[in-house]
């Protein structure tokens, strides 16, 4: 006998604390899940008030108010006859869970709650749920919301528990479950459990999608049986992107894959499966061993009156098995372009601002953010051509009130996009503005390039005034403090600048609203410090903040060649400078030898100290070997010594930082991925103990010279 079956998963743009909005974009995708025949439609975590509440998730108000959406839902005339898999958290005897609620036909068939919660990283789910010990089941009473539905029902099972449909089986995991060593699916395996669906809320990170997928696979690859994971994506209110790409699999080899970026807020994949298949798979002697474990078999079953296998009458017998496929992964350069791009359009329709502006400074990350906003822009055009109803309404807002005809991406960006040069008669040099003023042409940026020397010149003379003291630049003979202090004047003033313009330049534009203003500061100057506390990199958003200059080179060559956009190439053959200090005819700042780092050492740097937690003396005694091939050991240490002194006297920076889209594993955002001092000691411990290493190291190396 053949079991064949429509199995459907989901991925959601949801909102936190949008309860109406996430509650019809679960009802839009059962609607499509039922139009393709499924029999059970799986949904990301938490889906019911979105996923990143944070503190929100503290609050009485939020548990009642999901479980309105979910009697609403299950309620709903299009949400009758599928198993429907909801996300939202529950509390009971005292303690509050992230939970998996199975429901259907107006009835919830049982609670799962989560039983390895996410606790590192951008991640603090034990700072608001408890995780639920394995094996443990007991009754749940349901609230009076629910109670008072057709079916009157005043109590489920709440726990690990599996299901058993008329005809086949399924059970839940959640999330990082997945990740952990002893996951839940493989006793849900040797339980003869045919299907796993797995609910997650998991971020975009670059390179991450190809570990995800193999996690998944060999889910199943070695005792069989399918495999559903279903994502959260979008922007769901903070510096998270959860990039979707939705999976059914069956015994190893991927049938569905959802996209990774889309402006599409619903989206709904699904799989023809004949579950027979799967006993091919578990026919091994051994596993049936494993199998007869009593820890095994003692995992409780609901059982669920209904037929997840259309018979003949329902289901065309001759239909096709959905085929296996290639998993699709983005270059690294596609991720920056489209994942980023995605998050500022949930940002900028979200926030109902007119629009974007960023300080284009004519250098690399500036040039960056612009090519991200223009990015922003095609993906917009395409999903307008594509008849994409909630895109276009958001489209006609920001144009006002209607969409032109035939638009192109570079006159949206025209309406939506303002990009300013501001310079300094003696600092600015010409081939910055005019690459600054080519870029916005190209993009089709409503461009201004002007000169702030009136600001920084009144400051100056304030601050002179105030001192009897007149600072000077150290090329004219001033001290480091004076040099930082007036580099700091024009930086300072940019800022101002910018959120000024932002504010007026709709109204100057026969508009309404304001202009979100964008950071551009990098991953590795963050970590370095290399900016000023309250210039020009502090902003409302930042969409290149957790990404490393390494990956934004690669980034705008990418774009160059796929954009179509020949000046990207003048912004990667420039010199790194922040233009801060006058140019002679025989000086020009220049960023890496400010520093003391080139950004490819930096971001080695970054990622020992955060990714593999290396201190100052781990990060010493990798490197010498690591960089051996040249670079000297005292040559390392100092390269060590110096970042870790620049790292510490620069933390305080990354409290007050622009909150920035995550994107790199070693990301130094204070706010929430690292969690860290701000005032440090000078290390001096760290220090002896690699001098006392050093020493031996070059005595040693006297020793075997002396011996040649």
């Amino acid at each position: 006998m053949t079991r064949k079956c429509v199995l459907a998963t989901s991925q959601l743009n949801q909102w936190s604390l949008d309860y109406d909005g996430n509650r019809d974009r679960i009802i839009e995708a059962v609607k499509a899940a039922k139009a393709a025949s499924a029999t059970l439609i799986l949904t990301p975590e938490l889906c019911v008030p979105g996923y990143g509440l944070l503190d929100h998730w503290l609050e009485n108000d939020v548990y009642a108010n999901s479980w309105d959406i979910v009697a609403e839902i299950i309620a709903h005339p299009d949400c009758q006859d599928i198993i429907i898999d909801l996300g939202l958290p529950v509390q009971h005897r005292g303690c509050s869970y992230n939970a998996r609620a199975l429901a259907l036909n107006g009835e919830i068939l049982a609670i799962r709650p989560k039983l390895d919660l996410c606790n590192d990283g951008n991640f603090r789910e034990m700072r608001y749920f408890s995780p639920w010990p394995r094996g443990r089941v007991e009754d749940y009473i349901l609230p009076r919301v629910i109670q008072n539905l057709a079916k009157n029902q005043k109590r489920c099972r709440i726990g690990e528990v599996a299901f058993e449909a008329l005809d086949a089986s399924f059970a839940s995991e959640t999330c990082e479950e997945l990740w952990t060593p002893n996951s839940p699916h493989s006793l849900y395996s040797l339980a003869g459990i045919e299907i796993v669906l797995n609910s997650s809320g998991s971020h975009h990170e670059l390179r991450k999608l190809d570990t995800r997928i193999n996690l998944i696979k060999e889910a199943t690859a070695k005792t069989g049986g399918v495999y559903m994971y279903s994502n959260q994506r979008g922007c769901d209110g903070d510096r998270l992107y959860y990039d979707g790409c939705a999976l059914i699999l069956n015994s190893g080899k991927v049938l569905a894959q959802g996209s990774q970026f889309s402006l599409r807020d619903v989206e709904v994949q699904t799989a023809m499966v004949d579950l027979d298949e799967i006993w091919a798979w578990r026919t091994s002697r051994s596993r049936g061993m494993q199998a007869n474990d009593p820890k095994v078999q003692q995992l409780e079953r609901i059982q669920v009156d209904f037929y997840l296998c259309r018979d003949a009458t329902v289901l065309d017998p001759t239909a096709r098995l959905t085929s296996e496929r290639e998993p699709r992964y983005h270059l690294p350069e596609e991720e920056i372009a489209l994942g980023p791009a995605c998050w500022l359009w949930d940002y900028l329709r979200r926030s109902k601002a007119a629009g974007f502006i960023v300080p284009l400074s004519g250098g690399i990350d500036s040039c960056a953010t612009a090519t991200i906003v223009y990015s922003m822009c095609r993906l917009v055009l395409q999903e307008l051509k594509a008849g994409n109803e909630v895109v276009a309404e958001d489209v006609k807002r920001l144009c006002g009130g209607e969409i032109p005809s035939n638009m192109t991406p570079e006159q949206f960006c025209n309406k939506i996009f303002c990009t300013v040069f501001m310079g300094m008669k003696q600092q600015s040099s010409k081939e910055t503005r005019t690459r600054a003023i080519q870029l916005a042409a190209a993009i089709g940026a409503h461009h201004i390039d002007t000169n702030i020397d009136p600001m920084v010149q009144s400051l100056h003379s304030v601050v002179t005034g105030i001192l009897d003291f007149e600072p000077k630049f150290k090329v004219h003979g001033g001290s480091q403090a004076e040099n930082l202090a007036l580099q700091n004047f024009q930086s300072r003033s940019r800022m101002v600048l910018a959120y000024a313009l932002g504010q007026l330049i709709p109204t100057s534009r026969g508009r309404t609203g304001g202009l979100l203003v964008l950071g551009s500061a990098n991953v590795d100057e963050c970590l370095r410090g290399y900016l000023t506390k309250y210039d020009c990199s502090s902003a409302d958003i930042n969409p290149i903040g957790g990404i490393s200059k390494t990956d934004l080179k690669r980034f705008i060559k990418w774009a160059e060649e796929n954009f179509g956009l020949p000046i990207l190439a003048e912004f990667l053959d420039a010199v790194p400078t922040a233009e801060l200090e006058p140019i002679t005819e025989s000086y020009v700042q220049s960023d890496e030898a400010d520093m003391g780092f080139t950004y490819d050492e930096l971001s080695i740097l970054g990622r020992l100290r955060k990714t593999f937690k290396l201190g100052t003396v781990g990060m010493f005694e990798r490197l010498v070997v690591d960089w051996s091939d040249h670079m000297e050991p005292r040559r390392v240490y100092k390269k060590v010594r110096d970042f870790m002194y620049y790292y510490a006297i620069n933390r305080h920076k990354m409290t007050t930082m622009t909150p920035g889209l995550y994107l790199e594993s070693y990301t130094p955002d204070d706010n929430r991925f690292d969690l860290r001092p701000f005032l440090y000691p000078r290390f001096t411990f760290e220090h002896r103990k690699i001098e006392n290493m050093l020493k031996k190291m070059e005595e040693g190396q006297a020793g075997v010279n002396g011996t040649a």
